[in-house]
């Protein structure tokens, strides 16, 4: 189930394969490997589809591991950290008391925030294992069917996501989903992000750009008010590139305001590290861009070669639709219907300035 490295990247880039071969729930696990010819390279793993090692160059062609995770498929499996690097879904984000109404009728997804149900509830997608395919060594493709009821969501959903690394250093996620009843989808990827390497310092001096001029402001629960309202003279406009510093997360209405079309893809969002010269740029077609930075990681976690990760130790990009959107008819829907097809590309590149 795994594709050999590149024979030219260093032992150190990313986990070996063979700690991630492991029958879960009764579905066989393992690590896959996309190389470009930059030297670009990203590990992932078919548990939660997530993505366990991304290796980009610096200015000086020195190359870093930019993405928090784990060196064994045990430690995902016990993290107290369920969402590094995954695939979330049905429905990313948080829903207020796990509770939404679809045509009448009210369906509930067990809480796992507080009251509140967050990225699908405790069994989402990235705690299930994805049938995984690599039709070549630059592309993965993971599909997955979540049956009706599958943490309260109603409908037989059959999800597919491709990930695509390109010569461009874009690592490009094409998400599509169908269903046979009415139900509720908002997929995204929850990689954390260091751009001066995994492990090596906090977040706060990384120069961050997101096209937004406006966002949706939340209760003391992190449950969206409402309201979408002007980021002007707030610690959230960054429409001009600011330091992240100890500024929190937010869920932001990405410009422009209430449309956003796929040709070309818009960019979302652009961070820089300035030590290194690392760059990484998003572009999306969906309306939200969820800010995280790492700011509830539980303390005490050791990631990949030994490393302490703590508070503020990475940030999150997350493209999707709005956190509640369920219950809130102002947001953009997150209903998908039988006859539909739910789509969502995001593009991850990195560079060097």
């Amino acid at each position: 189930m795994t594709t050999r490295a590149n024979p030219n990247t260093p032992a150190e880039a990313g986990p070996p394969p063979a700690r991630f071969e492991r029958v879960v729930d009764g579905k066989q696990t393992g690590l896959f490997v996309l190389a470009n010819r930059h030297g670009v390279e990203i590990r992932v793993t078919n548990h939660g589809a997530r993505i366990v090692s991304w290796l980009a160059p610096d200015r000086d062609g020195n190359l870093a591991d930019i993405v928090l995770g784990y060196d064994t498929i045990q430690d995902y499996i016990s993290s107290r950290e369920p969402y590094f690097g995954a695939a979330i879904g049905r429905c990313a984000n948080r829903i207020a008391r796990g509770r939404f109404t679809l045509d009448g009728v009210e369906y509930s997804i067990p809480p796992n925030n507080g009251p509140n149900a967050l990225h699908g509830g405790p069994k989402g997608f990235h705690a299930v294992v994805w049938d995984a395919r690599q039709p070549d060594p630059r592309t993965l493709e993971l599909a997955l069917l979540s049956p009706d009821g599958d943490q309260g969501f109603p409908g037989n959903l059959r999800v597919k996501m491709v990930y695509t690394l390109t010569d461009d250093n874009e690592l490009k996620i094409t998400y599509e989903a169908v269903t046979d009843r009415p139900t509720i989808v908002n997929l995204t990827n929850h990689s954390f992000f260091n751009l001066h390497g995994a492990g090596s310092g906090d977040i706060g001096g990384h120069l961050l750009e997101i096209r937004a001029g406006h966002c949706t402001p939340t209760d003391a629960a992190h449950i969206p008010t409402g309201e979408i309202v002007s980021v002007a003279g707030t610690p959230f406009d960054f429409r001009r590139p600011a330091p992240i510093g100890e500024r929190k997360g937010l869920n932001f209405v990405l410009d422009p305001y209430g449309t956003r079309t796929a040709r070309p893809l818009p960019i979302a969002a652009r961070v820089v590290e300035p030590h290194s010269g690392r760059v990484l740029e998003v572009r999306t077609d969906q309306p939200g861009l969820q800010l995280y930075c790492s700011d509830s990681l539980p303390a005490g976690i050791t990631g990949k070669q030994g490393k302490p990760y703590g508070r503020r130790s990475a940030l999150c990009l997350e493209t999707q639709r709005f956190p509640d959107s369920p219950n809130h008819a102002n947001f953009p829907s997150a209903t998908l219907r039988p006859g539909e097809t739910y789509r969502h590309v995001c593009v991850y590149k990195t560079a060097v300035e």
